[in-house]
Protein backbone atom coordinates (compact mmCIF):
# COMPACT_ATOMS: atom_id res chain seq x y z
CA UNK A 1 0.00 0.00 0.00
CA UNK A 2 1.03 3.44 -0.37
CA UNK A 3 -0.02 6.56 1.21
CA UNK A 4 -1.25 9.50 -1.17
CA UNK A 5 -0.58 12.44 1.22
CA UNK A 6 2.98 10.88 2.42
CA UNK A 7 5.88 12.82 1.53
CA UNK A 8 8.07 9.76 1.65
CA UNK A 9 5.92 7.15 -0.31
CA UNK A 10 6.35 9.55 -3.42
CA UNK A 11 9.73 9.83 -2.90
CA UNK A 12 10.45 5.96 -2.00
CA UNK A 13 8.38 5.24 -5.45
CA UNK A 14 10.15 8.09 -7.64
CA UNK A 15 7.30 10.57 -7.58
CA UNK A 16 9.73 13.13 -6.46
CA UNK A 17 13.01 13.79 -6.89
CA UNK A 18 15.92 12.38 -4.35
CA UNK A 19 19.29 11.80 -4.25
CA UNK A 20 19.56 7.82 -4.86
CA UNK A 21 22.22 5.44 -3.15
CA UNK A 22 20.22 1.86 -3.72
CA UNK A 23 17.08 0.69 -4.95
CA UNK A 24 15.23 -2.48 -5.22
CA UNK A 25 11.84 -3.74 -5.59
CA UNK A 26 11.29 -3.06 -1.80
CA UNK A 27 13.21 0.09 -0.63
CA UNK A 28 14.81 3.50 -1.89
CA UNK A 29 17.52 4.69 -0.01
CA UNK A 30 18.85 8.51 -0.14
CA UNK A 31 20.91 11.16 1.32
CA UNK A 32 19.06 13.17 3.91
CA UNK A 33 18.74 16.68 3.14
CA UNK A 34 18.97 17.62 6.16
CA UNK A 35 21.49 15.73 6.93
CA UNK A 36 23.77 15.25 10.57
CA UNK A 37 26.73 14.25 9.40
CA UNK A 38 28.17 13.34 5.68
CA UNK A 39 26.58 10.54 4.07
CA UNK A 40 23.67 10.50 6.15
CA UNK A 41 20.85 8.25 4.70
CA UNK A 42 17.51 7.06 5.10
CA UNK A 43 16.07 3.24 4.07
CA UNK A 44 12.56 4.22 2.75
CA UNK A 45 10.44 1.12 2.57
CA UNK A 46 7.96 1.70 -1.30
CA UNK A 47 4.87 0.21 0.49
CA UNK A 48 3.80 2.60 3.46
CA UNK A 49 3.74 1.17 7.37
CA UNK A 50 3.53 4.82 9.68
CA UNK A 51 6.41 2.96 11.81
CA UNK A 52 8.01 -0.25 12.85
CA UNK A 53 5.22 -1.96 14.41
CA UNK A 54 3.23 -1.48 11.45
CA UNK A 55 6.32 -3.06 9.29
CA UNK A 56 5.83 -6.45 8.06
CA UNK A 57 8.11 -9.14 9.54
CA UNK A 58 9.73 -9.92 5.77
CA UNK A 59 10.08 -5.70 5.12
CA UNK A 60 11.73 -5.32 8.74
CA UNK A 61 14.15 -8.26 7.86
CA UNK A 62 15.24 -6.77 4.79
CA UNK A 63 15.69 -3.23 6.13
CA UNK A 64 18.20 -4.48 8.65
CA UNK A 65 20.41 -6.50 5.79
CA UNK A 66 20.05 -3.15 3.68
CA UNK A 67 20.92 -0.84 6.59
CA UNK A 68 24.17 -3.40 7.50
CA UNK A 69 25.06 -3.18 3.52
CA UNK A 70 24.52 0.69 2.83
CA UNK A 71 26.50 1.33 6.50
CA UNK A 72 29.69 -0.37 5.54
CA UNK A 73 29.82 1.08 2.12
CA UNK A 74 29.37 4.39 3.84
CA UNK A 75 31.74 3.52 6.40
CA UNK A 76 34.10 2.16 4.03
CA UNK A 77 33.96 4.69 1.46
CA UNK A 78 33.55 7.91 3.55
CA UNK A 79 36.40 6.82 5.87
CA UNK A 80 33.91 7.15 8.94
CA UNK A 81 35.55 5.92 12.60
CA UNK A 82 31.42 4.37 13.06
CA UNK A 83 28.00 4.68 12.08
CA UNK A 84 24.38 4.96 14.20
CA UNK A 85 21.40 3.37 12.82
CA UNK A 86 18.61 5.09 14.10
CA UNK A 87 14.83 4.04 13.78
CA UNK A 88 12.00 6.35 15.68
CA UNK A 89 9.09 5.44 16.49
CA UNK A 90 6.34 8.34 17.58
CA UNK A 91 6.31 11.72 18.59
CA UNK A 92 7.64 10.92 21.92
CA UNK A 93 10.32 9.50 20.28
CA UNK A 94 11.35 11.68 18.08
CA UNK A 95 9.93 10.50 14.93
CA UNK A 96 8.63 13.20 12.44
CA UNK A 97 7.88 11.60 9.35
CA UNK A 98 5.03 8.88 9.68
CA UNK A 99 6.77 6.42 6.90
CA UNK A 100 8.79 3.68 8.95
CA UNK A 101 12.57 5.07 7.85
CA UNK A 102 15.70 4.28 9.10
CA UNK A 103 18.54 6.47 9.26
CA UNK A 104 21.93 5.86 8.51
CA UNK A 105 24.56 7.83 10.36
CA UNK A 106 28.23 7.96 9.50
CA UNK A 107 30.36 9.01 12.39
CA UNK A 108 33.43 10.59 12.37
CA UNK A 109 36.44 11.35 15.14
CA UNK A 110 35.10 14.72 17.27
CA UNK A 111 31.98 15.12 14.91
CA UNK A 112 28.99 17.01 16.77
CA UNK A 113 26.34 15.03 16.01
CA UNK A 114 24.21 14.08 19.28
CA UNK A 115 22.89 10.67 19.20
CA UNK A 116 23.32 10.14 23.02
CA UNK A 117 21.87 9.96 26.63
CA UNK A 118 22.66 9.91 29.91
CA UNK A 119 22.79 6.72 31.47
CA UNK A 120 20.22 6.32 34.34
CA UNK A 121 19.76 3.60 36.70
CA UNK A 122 17.62 0.27 36.27
CA UNK A 123 15.84 -0.19 39.91
CA UNK A 124 14.70 -3.68 40.84
CA UNK A 125 10.94 -2.64 40.70
CA UNK A 126 11.59 -1.25 36.79
CA UNK A 127 13.79 -4.28 36.38
CA UNK A 128 11.26 -7.16 37.70
CA UNK A 129 7.97 -4.81 35.49
CA UNK A 130 9.58 -5.38 32.38
CA UNK A 131 10.68 -8.69 33.15
CA UNK A 132 7.17 -9.68 33.51
CA UNK A 133 5.94 -8.44 30.24
CA UNK A 134 7.97 -11.81 28.50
Amino acid sequence: MVSDNCIFCKIANGEIPSATLYEDEDFRVILDLGPASKGHALILPKKHAANLFELPDETASKAIVLAKKVASTLKEGLHADGVNLVQNNGEAAGQTVFHFHMHIIPRYQNDTVNVTWKPGELTETDKNEILGLF
